[in-house]
């Protein structure tokens, strides 16, 4: 579940300050959006490839519990078999986690991931917003909450733009891949 941290966007004295970073609006080159789609679960193929290898615990370790006549083998493979309906029970049980969108700012050849809001509205209004002030320098200053902004972690770990894993608060200088 992605927690909720209002983040304070503002654009004043020539600058797009988001929390507490400040990007100048002379240099930003690009604002944009990312949109971050979470792997959906293949629940009914974790089912059914889940139960498989539970009756083929209980099949063969069956067969082999009997075949030894022990007590302690069959309450192993009990065990085992409990264990893995378990496991599959949470893993169909997780809930599903939202689409996330990014605020991404170009400077100076370095692209950033800026802010993460689980609301599309608020990262489009805020590319527009952006835009307007770095083509009109000089407008007044204006304030942006971002209610939906989502604290976590970014997790990166395939591809060239590999991070592995960064702390990420819903705003900061997490650079993007």
């Amino acid at each position: 579940m992605s927690r909720h941290n209002p983040v304070e966007v503002q654009i004043h004295t020539g600058s797009l300050w988001v929390g507490g970073d400040a990007y100048p609006l002379r240099n930003i080159s690009h604002v944009g959006q990312r949109r971050l789609v979470p792997v959906k679960k293949k629940i009914g193929k974790d089912l059914v490839v889940g139960i498989f290898r539970i009756w083929l615990v209980l099949g063969i370790g069956g067969a082999l519990a009997q075949a030894s006549k022990e007590t302690v083998a069959y309450v192993v493979v009990v065990a085992v078999a409990a264990l893995m309906v378990w496991r599959l029970v949470v893993k169909v049980r997780q809930p599903d986690l939202p689409v996330l969108y990014g605020l991404i700012v170009n400077t100076a050849g370095t692209q950033r991931d800026t802010v993460w809001s689980t609301q599309k509205y608020e990262i489009d209004h805020l590319v527009l917003e952006i835009t307007k002030a770095i083509s009109t320098p000089g407008q007044a200053q204006m304030i942006f909450n971002v209610e939906h902004a989502v604290a976590g972690d970014l997790i990166q770990q395939y591809g060239t733009g590999n991070i592995g894993q960064a702390n990420h608060f819903g705003h900061g200088n997490i650079q993007a891949g």
